[in-house]
């Protein structure tokens, strides 16, 4: 089972160095969002998030948005889910693969986010990235399955059923920042992880 975690801290900032520096990201603009005004769509538009506003475009939103989040629970389920399962991604591409791979993602997959929302969309957090993560597991369940053990493939499947309900049934949710994000973590695997293949 590769999703479960058992190293030490010390361990894991060896291991995985960009993973830990996505995290430490998160946190640090967390506290930024809270000394500058929370979590109001005014303050979050200032820094950064993804927007059908007009006025409120431009390419680095896409980036900047996915280490803003818009709440405490918003930021503990988005940083469980990239300490856990996002490390062995890190492990299969490389460090600076897999950097430009969750960049990529997270960038494109907000771009298909504010192209397909509806006007007055405001959109933050992590999760588009995550779910580039997950694009990738899905092409490694579905093409190269002995890359994974049963219980890996099986916990895949059950986080993007769960995931993607809870995605169109909750109010408030980024719905195509989701989809985006997972299809291009789906297409975009087999451009980052040739190398890792065959090595």
């Amino acid at each position: 089972m590769i999703f479960v975690r058992y190293e030490s801290w010390r361990q894991y900032l060896r291991l995985y160095p960009i993973n830990s520096l996505i995290l430490a990201a998160c946190i640090a603009m967390f506290f930024v969002e809270l000394a500058s005004g929370g979590f109001t769509y005014g303050n979050l538009l200032r820094l950064g998030a993804i927007s059908s506003i007009p006025g409120y475009d431009g390419i680095w939103r896409c980036a900047a948005a996915l280490f803003l989040h818009g709440g405490w629970s918003h930021l503990i389920f988005n940083l469980f889910a990239i300490f856990v399962f996002a490390a062995p991604l890190e492990r299969i591409f490389g460090h600076v693969r897999y950097a430009i791979f969750y960049l990529v993602t997270g960038v494109l997959g907000n771009a298909i986010a504010i192209w397909a929302a509806k006007e007055g969309m405001v959109g933050v957090g992590a999760s588009t990235a995550i779910y580039g993560l997950y694009g990738a597991y899905l092409y490694i369940c579905l093409f190269e399955r002995q890359r994974l053990d049963n219980g890996s493939r099986t916990t895949v499947y059950g986080i993007l059923a769960t995931g993607l309900i809870y995605s169109f049934i909750v109010p408030n949710v980024g719905y195509w920042a989701h989809l985006g994000g997972l299809v291009m973590g789906f297409a975009l695997y087999g451009l980052f992880g040739l190398k890792a293949r065959r090595s």
